[in-house]
């Protein structure tokens, strides 16, 4: 088994590409290591010294880092990780827990712009960031204002407001003109 690396905006957060299906659809954020219960590879990848926080996409694994912590110390770890993990024959996620299809439901009298709004996200958006190694899903919208959770290598990228407000809220208004701003939120 070979495992590809690739960097991300994020100099905290590196992609892992283990040349298969990490998850068959959506994805599953683990923000801490107490979150990693329900993923035997969450688990395995946190058990290394220095992991904040780790992403599943269908085809990757987003791992960040603490800031004290050199890649190059924690690299090797991270790599035999991950492929320990596929050898085993292990389940990404423990049964019955499934992945996040990622956008808050939203219905009432802006349904329709939010149908819009998340459907601007699922084509022009998501796979952008998911080459980064991250995920932004939609999280609600109230009076002109979309609020978005950015995950993996987004969540905490230094150019994180950057790419909301130059790049989405812009898309966003160009497409919607009930949309106002962009915001993100914390979950």
């Amino acid at each position: 088994m070979f495992i590809q690396t690739e960097s991300t905006p994020n100099p905290a957060t590196l992609k892992f590409l283990p040349g298969q299906s990490v998850l068959d659809m959506g994805t599953a954020d683990f923000p801490t290591a107490d979150a990693a219960d329900k993923s035997p590879l969450a688990k395995r990848v946190f058990a290394v010294e220095g992991v904040t926080g780790v992403f599943f996409g269908t085809d990757f694994v987003t791992v960040t880092k603490a800031d004290a912590v050199d890649w190059d110390h924690i690299k090797p770890a991270l790599l035999g990780a991950i492929m320990e993990h596929f050898q085993s024959g292990q389940p990404v996620m423990d049964e019955g827990h499934a992945p996040a299809s990622g956008h808050a439901e939203h219905d009432g009298e802006d349904a329709a712009v939010v149908g819009q709004i998340k459907e601007l996200l699922d084509s022009r958006v998501r796979p952008a960031v998911a080459q980064d190694g991250g995920d932004i899903t939609f999280h609600g919208f109230d009076r002109g204002v979309v609020y978005l959770h950015m995950q993996g290598a987004c969540a905490g990228c230094p150019s994180s407001t950057l790419t909301l407000k130059m790049g989405i809220e812009n898309l966003l208004r160009h497409y919607i003109p009930e949309v106002t701003e962009v915001r993100p939120v914390a979950v």
